[in-house]
């Protein structure tokens, strides 16, 4: 498994490479004349492969059925600089040539820039601003989605990291920033500056979640194989969900094997990607198990290896999963409603490597890949905005319906007031089917 996994890395890196290099290089095609036109008119502003890309199309499900996911957008790193932007020229340049120092004021505009490597832990703050821990870089990401502005809290800058993985963030906006190579979790406030941290307990430290309302701080530790569960204020250690010291060989309901991504619901209930197991776990706000669903196979409503987990403002439940490079939304009872991603990719809507996920409250969705060094955004259309979409649908039906007759020269025929009419479609259309 782990031999395909670095397969799998290796393609993905060279796709990537290439796909960049076209991304930066490619022009927009046209005609001869058209390219002497613009010759004349001045510098050509290049168009990246992935600009010819119509985003607007890659939803899911297909149409005709409503659409119940939308793709958005992707982050790799810092803000872009403008490539086509020409730089202005000293008055000077010849004097400075004569001195044989250097007229380049603009030299590489990469040079500093800060790419995503293997970005893991995904959260967003109050402000709609989107957080991502990179364990190679050394760094998190802190990314206005609207404008690409970009900051970063530092390795050696701004904190101490080892191997920073998972982010949680509570409602006064205080991060957590779980670091397995440190064995501790860091606490930073809204300025971003450390306050404290958190050791007790901890071997391998990964995802987290925070229960707002009982102000619990989730935290699953790989080498444990336990969920630690701490106060989100006082960071005291208060139970443990999970047996611990098994080697990863347990594999009863309530125990894990290597658990990485967790998530709360509105009710309090925790939800806990057990990956070694393939499988998804639920536990209630007091740590007791209440159900687990999934099995380990291919396809998709099976699991590889399930690394994040989210909840939707509906309940549904999305999984990602590392080997299959898929995401899957279940619903509560763990019936597999739709899934992302059927082949290994970077294209818009593919996956390579998909790591952790996380649903803000704007309903947009977030994942991140390790093999591209990628954030993917989503649009979560809701259940009722479906509803609403399904009505409108039903309504122009109708009104088609009633203007055909009209159309013959035949009044259209009243609805019988003591027997509704058929409003009976598709089941593909109905909002209760994702």
């Amino acid at each position: 498994m782990i031999e395909r996994l670095h397969n799998s890395m290796r393609r993905a890196k060279a796709g990537l490479a290439l796909a960049l290099l076209l991304a930066l290089a490619c022009p927009s095609f046209a005609s001869d004349d058209t390219q002497k036109k613009k010759k004349n008119n001045g510098p050509q502003k290049t168009v990246s492969v992935l600009e010819k890309i119509d985003t607007s199309k890659i939803v899911w499900p297909q149409p005709p059925k409503i659409t119940r996911v939308r793709y958005m957008n992707y982050f790799a790193g810092e803000k872009l600089p403008d490539f086509n932007a020409q730089p202005a020229q000293s008055k000077h340049a010849w004097m400075d040539r004569l001195a044989g120092s250097s007229t380049d004021k603009g030299g590489d505009p990469l040079k500093g820039h800060y790419f995503m490597d293997e970005p893991h832990g995904l959260v967003v703050d109050s402000k709609g601003k989107l957080y991502v821990a990179d364990s190679k870089v050394g760094a998190i990401f802190i990314i206005d989605p609207e404008t690409r502005d970009t900051e970063m809290i530092k390795n050696g800058k701004d904190a101490t990291f080892a191997l920073i993985t998972g982010l949680a963030i509570d409602d006064a906006d205080r991060l957590f920033v779980s670091d397995p190579g440190n064995h501790n979790i860091l606490i930073f406030g809204p300025n971003h500056k450390a306050q404290a941290a958190i050791r007790e307990g901890l071997s391998e430290p990964a995802g987290m979640a925070i229960d707002l309302e009982n102000r619990f701080l989730y935290v699953a530790d790989v080498a444990l194989d336990q969920v630690l569960v701490y106060d989100a204020d006082t960071f005291a250690l208060l139970r443990r969900i999970g047996t611990g010291g098994k080697d990863h060989s347990l594999t009863t309901p309530g125990d894990f094997a290597k658990p990485t991504g967790v998530a709360v619901d509105k009710d309090g209930n925790l939800y806990v990607a057990d990956m070694l197991n393939a499988r998804i776990e639920i536990f209630d706000a007091d740590g007791h198990f209440i159900r687990t669903f999934g099995k380990r196979g291919d396809g998709p409503g099976y699991f590889a290896m399930p690394k994040g987990v989210a909840i939707d403002c509906d309940g549904h439940i999305w999984v990602t999963d590392a080997m299959q490079n898929r995401v899957q939304i279940y619903t509560q009872e763990g019936q597999l409603l739709m899934y992302m991603g059927l082949l290994q990719g970077i294209l818009p809507g593919m996956f390579s490597g998909v790591q952790y996920i996380t649903i803000d409250k704007s309903n947009r969705v977030f994942t991140s890949e390790v093999f591209p060094g990628r954030v993917q955004e989503f649009r979560y259309v809701t259940q009722e905005e479906a509803r609403q979409e399904y009505e409108r649908r039903e309504a122009e039906k109708k009104k088609a319906a009633e203007a055909k007759p009209a159309q013959a020269g035949q009044p259209a025929a009243p609805a019988s007031p003591d027997k509704p009419q058929d409003k009976q479609s598709d089941k593909s259309d109905s909002p209760k089917t994702k």
